[in-house]
C-alpha cells in the first residue's frame, strides 16, 4: 500500500468511527493503537473527568536528532449526529454518503499527525515532535483547556483546526461571553384567568427584542441562537429559558455586549413581572498572535518552503489554540482544508489532505534549523 493509499484509508476508517463530544473513547482507542503499534510512545492523561470527556487528550513523542520539540495538534471528537458515518469519495473530495457530517472536522488532521508519526517511527526526526490530540473541543474547548501545557517538551505548536483552504494562518481569534437566562413567571390558566398569569416567554421575547443582534461591528458579533419555555397551549407559561453568545476580537467588546443582553434580561423581567436568573460564562478567551512570536514566523516559512503563500486572516470561532495561548503556550492555528463542517455537507478533498501532511513535515524541518 503506497504512502497516499494508507492516508486515504486512514480516514475513511477514523471519520467512520462515530466520537461525538463525550463518547470519544472508542477513536481515541484507535488511534493509541495505531501509534503503538507503531512503536511511538502515546499517553493518555487525566482529562477525561475535568473535560467531562469519554477519554483523556493524547500525547504522543517521537524524540528527533536534535534535542529541541514541536508540537503539532488536533481533536478526535466531532459535533452530534444522528446515525453512523459514511464516507464516499466522488471526484477526489470526501463526503458524508448520508444526512450525517463526515467528520474530516478535524479527523483529516488526526490523520495527518498519524501519519507524520508513521513516517518518522523508523527514523528520527530532525527535531522532537509531540503530538496531541484533545477531546472535547466541540463542547468549548474543554479538553485543551484541562491539558496540562507545562508537560509538553515543545515551546511552540501549531492546531491544525480552521475549516478554510490550506495556507491560512490565523492570527485573532475572538473571546467567546455565552449567556443562559432563567425567566420565571406565574402560571394561570390562558382561557379563564390570564390576567392572573406572567408569562415568562412574554418577557423573554421582550429581552430578546431589546437586545443589539447580529453584526454589531467588524469585529463583534452577538446572537440568541435557543429558547425554550411554556407547558401547554392554554396556561400562561410560568418558565422560559433563553441562550445566547456574544464574541469579538476585542475582549472588552464581547465583556461590553454580553453586558447589555444581561441588562436586556433584567429590564425584560422586571417590566413583565417576572424573576430571572442570568448565569454568563467564558468558553474561551481571545487573542491577537505577536508578530515576533516563534510559532507566526515558523509557521509562515513552513508554509513558503511547501509553495504555499500564507494567508494571515482572523476567524470569529474558537479553536484549542484559544485554550492553548490563554494558558499561556505559544501556538498558531492553520486551516485544514475541510469545508461545511458541522453541516451534512461537509468536504475535504484528498489533495488538501496531502497538503496539510506537506506543511506538517515542512513545519518539522523548518522548526528543526530554528530551535
Amino acid at each position: 500500500m503506497s504512502d497516499s493509499d494508507r492516508l486515504c484509508e486512514r480516514f475513511v476508517r477514523l471519520c467512520e468511527i462515530a466520537s461525538p463530544t463525550g463518547r470519544e473513547r472508542a477513536v481515541a482507542d484507535a488511534v493509541l493503537g495505531e501509534l503503538r503499534a507503531l512503536g511511538v510512545e502515546a499517553i493518555e492523561d487525566d482529562a477525561a473527568g475535568p473535560a467531562r470527556a469519554g477519554a483523556g487528550n493524547l500525547i504522543a513523542r517521537l524524540p528527533g536528532a536534535s534535542d529541541g520539540w514541536v508540537m503539532l495538534c488536533a481533536h478526535l471528537d466531532t459535533v452530534p449526529h444522528e446515525g453512523p458515518i459514511e464516507v464516499e469519495l466522488r471526484d477526489g473530495v470526501y463526503r458524508s454518503r448520508g444526512e450525517t457530517i463526515l467528520g474530516a472536522d478535524d479527523k483529516a488532521a488526526v490523520t495527518v499527525l498519524v501519519e507524520l508519526a508513521a513516517r518518522y517511527a523508523s527514523a528520527a526526526p530532525p527535531i522532537g515532535i509531540e503530538l496531541v490530540f484533545t477531546v472535547a473541543e466541540e463542547g468549548g474547548l474543554r479538553g485543551s483547556a484541562a491539558l496540562d501545557v507545562s508537560s509538553l517538551r515543545s515551546r511552540l505548536g501549531f492546531v491544525l483546526d480552521h475549516a478554510t483552504p490550506i495556507g491560512d494562518v490565523i492570527t485573532a481569534a475572538p473571546t467567546h461571553k455565552r449567556l443562559a437566562a432563567e425567566f420565571e413567571g406565574v402560571e394561570s390558566h390562558a382561557g379563564m384567568r390570564p390576567e392572573a398569569g406572567r408569562s415568562a416567554i412574554a418577557s423573554a421575547a421582550a429581552a430578546i427584542d431589546e437586545m443589539s443582534l447580529g453584526r454589531l461591528d467588524a469585529e463583534t458579533t452577538a446572537n440568541v441562537g435557543v429558547i425554550a419555555g411554556g407547558s401547554a397551549l392554554n396556561v400562561v407559561p410560568g418558565r422560559c429559558r433563553i441562550e445566547g453568545e456574544a464574541r469579538s476580537l476585542d475582549h472588552g467588546a464581547a465583556a461590553e455586549a454580553i453586558g447589555a443582553m444581561v441588562d436586556a434580561c433584567a429590564w425584560a423581567a422586571g417590566e413583565g413581572g417576572c424573576d430571572v436568573d442570568v448565569d454568563v460564562t467564558e468558553p474561551f478567551r481571545g487573542y491577537r498572535v505577536p508578530a515576533r512570536s516563534p510559532a507566526l514566523t515558523t509557521g509562515r516559512a513552513a508554509l513558503e518552503r511547501a509553495g504555499i503563500e500564507p494567508r494571515e486572516i482572523a476567524t470569529g470561532g474558537g479553536s484549542d489554540a484559544n485554550a492553548l495561548i490563554a494558558a499561556g503556550f505559544d501556538c498558531l492555528l492553520l486551516a485544514n482544508g475541510t469545508e461545511a463542517n458541522h453541516t451534512p455537507e461537509e468536504s475535504v478533498s484528498v489533495e488538501s489532505i496531502g497538503r496539510m501532511y506537506e506543511v506538517c513535515e515542512a513545519i518539522v524541518a523548518e522548526a528543526a534549523e530554528r530551535c
